[in-house]
């Protein structure tokens, strides 16, 4: 039986998420099927790319209703964080509506980047078995243009030119804007912290 579903919806950064399972011993299985993901023990939802198109191939595999009612432990990497909350300005598009808030475009600052490509430090806000083992100012990796506000849900924030955040979490449902599959250890762990999430 595997241990977690990598939903297989052309999301972008999909294959280097499976070599960081495999990396940490995992057994995950790609699928896009409805009865596969909604009888996982766990679920990933991966993605880089934007929001609409996104959001249309989800419809398209009809996968949205499933991903709504899921049960099992529902972990958003990037853009696939992004799609959990309720709305994105990115095409004003509705999202999953699992985690609280509304997507915006990352803030221009000078000297600063947008699109945000690089290392920045973690801050945590609170306390989760999501981030156990994960230090305050641990760095982990981003590429996004696009960022969730501050909300109940944030688990952990980041700056870049504003703050946002980094890692959020609502009942069984967890996101991490940054690349654990690119950040190196502390990536590691916090996949490892997932799987080790009560199966459904």
């Amino acid at each position: 039986m595997a241990d977690v579903v990598l939903i297989d919806w052309g999301g972008g950064n999909i294959g280097s998420v499976r070599y960081a399972l495999d990396r940490i011993g995992a057994r995950a299985v790609l699928s896009a099927n409805a009865d596969t993901i909604a009888n996982a023990p766990r679920v990933i939802l991966p993605g880089v790319g934007a929001a609409p198109p996104a959001m249309a191939r989800l419809h398209g595999l009809d996968l949205v209703d499933t991903l709504r009612n899921l049960q099992a432990p529902l972990l958003g990497i990037c853009l696939g964080m992004q799609l959990l909350y309720e709305s994105s300005d990115e095409g004003d598009v509705e999202c999953l509506g699992l985690l609280r808030g509304r997507v915006s475009k990352l803030a221009s600052a000078p000297g600063l980047r947008v699109p945000h490509m690089g290392w920045n430090r973690l801050s945590p806000v609170v306390d989760s078995p999501l981030l156990a083992g994960i230090d305050a100012g641990a760095w982990a990796y981003f590429v996004h243009g696009f960022v969730a506000p501050q909300t109940e849900d944030t688990l952990a924030s980041t700056d870049h030119g504003m703050r946002f955040t980094a890692v959020a979490a609502r009942g069984r449902c967890f996101g991490a804007q940054f690349h654990p599959e690119r950040s190196a250890a502390i990536g590691q762990r916090l996949l490892t912290n997932f799987l080790a999430m009560e199966a459904a």
